[in-house]
């Protein structure tokens, strides 16, 4: 990454893909795609994403288009920022055009459906040969977009490729910091979403602090366990891409799967919930894949199952406080149960 600054592409104008553009696009060439026309020349004549960030200035160099071979084309590094169940379609339209061997750094905090991949696995089946990494840790894009000191994890297989990256992105108000554990950041990054949608369970039937303290704290237990199985760190889950990133996700008024879980605890249906949101809860998805993922690994995940209950199985969001209450606790670190 020395010499002229790399031309970096971002796919994906929702809330988080617009934002890191706009941090990029402060340290090198940016360009976002996204699927409507009006919000890249929004982006491009106003410097503000009307759907997705009314209201906020973005880099003033940041440019746009709806063009995805224009988008790729001429990329250094390539940056994924769709949701999951879209991203395998995203990259087989652009595999043709984008040059050999780019980096390709993951934004998407989710499982895909069916396979259970990871996203940086997605991408290494799409576009073979390029090194696949992601970026997650505690960032509501809202306060990051205006400023707010925040941080993340930036993870690459190789760690000279991430600390190559590092710069991109790291600014002195938007710390990154570096790693090589792919599976341990990505995995938590696609947990922790289902683990907010139980936390706003709690809150939408009012069921105080200590409880959210506790179901917080537990989650961090579960996560811990699944993602050690996978081939995670656990020190990687106890820090940004796993604590951090859960506890931010689950006490933010603006933390989409908090909202899901809260308006059901308030007892809103689930379909009415997700028809009113004009992005992605990935948690809602996420769950049944996490519930799979655990069985084949004999992972017991007892506040997953019953986030599963409520959002596949129609079980009532109080029976599901109460299902959880009944478990005998074990040893708190060694223990197998809630």
């Amino acid at each position: 990454m020395t010499g002229r600054r790399p031309r970096l592409t971002v796919l994906g104008g929702g809330t988080w893909g617009t934002t890191v553009a706009s941090i990029a696009a402060r340290k090198t060439r940016t360009l976002l795609w996204v699927r409507d026309p009006e919000i890249a020349a929004a982006v491009n004549e106003t410097h503000r994403n009307p759907r997705y960030l009314p209201g906020f200035d973005l880099a003033p160099g940041l440019r746009a288009t709806a063009d995805l071979a224009e988008a790729v084309s001429d990329a250094d590094v390539l940056v994924a920022g769709v949701p999951s169940q879209y991203l395998r379609d995203v990259l087989k339209q652009v595999a043709e055009h984008v040059r050999p061997f780019i980096p390709v750094v993951s934004l998407v905090k989710g499982l895909e459906q069916g396979s259970l991949l990871r996203m940086t696995e997605v991408i290494g089946e799409e576009l073979p040969g390029h090194p696949a990494g992601v970026l997650s840790g505690p960032n509501i894009a809202r306060e990051v977009v205006q400023g707010y000191s925040a941080a993340a994890t930036l993870a690459m297989p190789d760690h000279r490729t991430a600390q190559a990256l590092q710069g991109l992105v790291h600014t002195s108000r938007y710390r990154v910091y570096t790693s090589e554990d792919v599976v341990g950041v990505e995995i938590a990054g696609a947990l922790k979403n289902v683990f907010a949608i139980a936390v706003g369970f709690g809150d939408g039937l009012g069921a105080g602090d200590n409880t959210r303290a506790m179901v917080i704290t537990r989650s961090l237990h579960e996560l811990t366990r699944l993602g050690v199985a996978m081939g995670g760190r656990a020190e990687t889950l106890a820090g940004l891409a796993g604590m951090g990133d859960l506890v931010v996700t689950c006490v933010s008024p603006h933390s989409r799967n908090r909202f899901v879980g809260f308006e059901l605890g308030r007892g809103r249906p689930l379909e009415d919930i997700m028809a009113s949101m004009n992005q992605v809860a990935e948690g809602v998805r996420t769950t049944a894949a996490v519930i799979r993922l655990a069985a084949e690994r004999g992972v017991e995940m007892p506040i997953v199952r019953e986030v599963d209950a409520v959002l596949n199985h129609r079980q009532p969001v109080e029976e599901t406080y109460r299902g959880l209450l009944r478990v005998t606790p074990g040893h708190e670190v060694d223990g197998e149960a809630w």
